[in-house]
This record gives C-alpha cells, structure tokens and sequence, in this order.
C-alpha cells in the first residue's frame, strides 16, 4: 500500500479532527506564503501569486465547511500545501 493510500484510509477514519488541523496548519501556511510574497513588493505577479495562495487556502476552508468528501478534502489540502511551498520557496530562494 503507498504513502498516499494509508494516509488517506487514516484522514478519512478521523476526519473530524483532521479538518480542524487542516484548518489551522495550512491557513498559517498560507499566511506565511502571503507574508513572504509581499515582501518582494506588490507587482503585478506578486499580486498574481497572492491570489493563487489565497484562493487555494479558501477552496480548502470551502470544502471542509460544505462538507465535501474526504479524499476531495484531503487532495485540496496535499495541493494547497504544496503550492503555499512552492510561493515561499520562490519568494525566498528565487525572487
């Protein structure tokens, strides 16, 4: 079994608790790939990155209050992570 099917078998047996620790953990990480994006300045691109950070965030909080299934809930997470890292990561190492 891989990485990504056991840990979804356990999202999903305690989504509950696992939404409010989503909710938490990837707002903050969206916030600090806001917080890093607008130190570069406020562009048109960083304003473009912004963007994709904040609406990904939200998609997540969305989901999670519509209650949307948990392996939607849990993909939107994996790629708001990802992408909230991808933001830091080219405003602190690139940009």
């Amino acid at each position: 079994m891989t990485l990504y099917q056991r840990t979804l078998e356990d999202f999903q047996q305690s989504y509950v608790g696992y939404a409010a620790l989503v909710i938490i953990g990837q707002s903050c990480l969206g916030g600090a790939a806001a917080m890093y994006t607008l130190q570069n300045g406020t562009s048109f691109i960083q304003m473009l990155q912004l963007a994709f950070v904040v609406i990904t965030c939200t998609f997540v909080n969305v989901g999670i209050l519509a209650q949307l299934s948990a392996k939607t809930v849990f993909n939107m997470t994996i790629f708001s992570v990802a992408l909230s890292m991808l933001m830091i990561a080219l405003n602190v190492l690139v940009i």
